[in-house]
């Protein structure tokens, strides 16, 4: 199948509904902090760094019973210059052509400068409604400075510090009284698919290959993408939610604190989500960094699917002996599933997303009381406990009160007397009769005497 055959049934499902307004601005005039007041927590990262924000980074905003999508940019560069600031432009550009309303960001403290014009003049071009954000107005006399602002043409600046909220209230009146009327309410919430690994697996590639346009900027530099990144698209007539993590590495290898920070939003993300597509790459096969990682997906008790990335790079290898060795090497979590990709050709997509919608799907299976006693029952029978201090374990009922993950409660006579092989047999036992292939799974012994 070709790549574009494959995406034909994937589409960007841009704003679900919902408006969506940008922040923009040149680097390093606090927007990604006017973001976080006004999604209200610590959703961004924010450093004293220009260029800290690469991605677009979305998320939903509820203020006065409207409800619509903030999306953060990357510093906008009006030189050219080739490289990383030419790729966040265009990211600020798909932004700017995507938004209803703008806000643009200017720093108080500095005053206007020719960068402010210049970002100006983009912005009319456009002809979306702009506001002008006075930043870090922290006193009066700041403040009072902010009329300089007139000469950008833009209206008149409204003073804001996000450091301290001061006027983030008042931004969000005036962008809530400018938002189109609403045609459609959001879906419920979507599955979410989080694509977690190394530095420069092709994660962010793999990303752009699903949704079929430049999500994200992809570069050969380790660690370009920072933030996780949710996007929403249609799959197979279902709503999905792809997000994209900054690259995992051991604790002794991060080098510094935006990147400390960034490692902790992708383990967070984890946690948000269904599915884990650990990706690593097939020519250099599943390291020991990508168990690890691997460990992060087992710890959240999301799906896992391993993904070999980079396929196309690999001759004369038998898929068979590949996925065999994977396995070997991830025996203690044999369950989980594999598919192979290439990103940069856009070959395994759709069967890997079949795969984890599957998943999705089998996080959200229940099992009947009477079926599942009568199976843990008759496996007791056929393999007894083994004996613990001159006592055996005792199973008296065994039920499934949660899924997402699938959450197995054993009540025994005394859940000291579980032995990690024994849990590991029943759960065998569960998987061999109800499937639940790439699903992590959780087991929970409680003692007679417990409540």
């Amino acid at each position: 199948m070709s790549a574009r055959s494959e995406m034909e049934t994937m589409t960007l499902a841009s704003g679900v509904g919902l408006s969506v307004v940008a922040i923009v601005g040149r680097p390093n005039v606090g927007k990604s902090a006017i973001f976080n007041r006004m999604v209200g927590h610590r959703r961004a990262l924010v450093e004293d760094l220009p260029g800290t924000t690469r991605d677009r980074l979305y998320s939903e905003v509820t203020w006065r019973d409207r409800r619509f999508r903030l999306v953060d940019t990357g510093g906008l560069e009006t030189t050219g210059e080739s490289g990383l600031p030419e790729l966040i432009r265009r990211q600020v550009d798909m932004a700017v052509e995507e938004a209803a309303i703008l806000l643009f960001v200017v720093d108080a403290k500095t005053g206007v400068i020719a960068a402010d014009d210049e970002v100006a003049e983009a912005l009319r071009r456009s002809g979306k409604p702009v506001f002008l954000l006075a930043n870090k107005v922290d006193n009066e006399e700041r403040r009072e400075a902010a009329v300089q602002f007139y000469e950008l043409g833009l209206g008149e600046p409204m003073p804001v510090s996000a450091q301290h909220s001061l006027g983030i209230a008042d931004v969000l009146d005036r962008v809530v009284e400018t938002l189109p009327p609403v045609l459609e309410e959001a879906p419920p919430e979507a599955p979410r698919l989080a694509i977690i690994g190394r530095p420069n697996v092709g994660k962010s590639m793999l990303l752009n290959a699903v949704l079929g346009e430049e999500r994200v900027i992809v570069s050969p530099v380790p660690g370009t993408t920072r933030d996780a990144i949710d996007t929403t698209f249609t799959f197979r007539d279902r709503e999905l939610v792809l997000v994209d993590t900054a690259g995992l590495r051991r604790p002794g290898k991060v080098r510094d604190d935006v990147e400390h920070h960034a490692t902790l939003r992708a383990r967070h993300a984890l946690d948000r989500a269904d599915t884990a597509f650990v990706v690593f790459d097939a020519k250099e096969g599943l390291t020991a960094q990508d168990l690890h990682i691997a460990g992060f997906a087992l710890k959240a008790k999301t799906g896992v699917v391993l993904v070999a990335n980079k396929w196309d790079l690999l001759k004369g290898v038998e898929l068979a002996d590949f996925e065999q060795d994977v396995r070997r090497r991830l025996k203690f979590a044999s369950w989980a599933s594999f598919r192979i990709t290439s990103a940069m050709e856009g070959t395994g997509v759709a069967p890997l997303l079949e795969e984890g919608l599957r998943i999705c799907d089998e996080r959200h299976k229940r099992i009947e009381t009477g079926p599942l006693n009568s199976l843990i029952q008759r496996a007791v029978v056929e393999q007894q406990p083994p004996i613990v201090n001159n006592r055996r374990l005792k199973v008296f009922y065994t039920t499934q009160p949660e899924v997402a993950p699938p959450t197995f409660v054993f009540f025994v006579n005394d859940a000291a007397l579980v032995h990690f092989s024994y849990r590991r047999y029943l759960e065998n036992v569960i998987r061999d009769k109800y499937g639940f292939e790439g699903v992590s799974l959780r087991l929970a012994f409680r003692s007679r005497r417990e409540p």
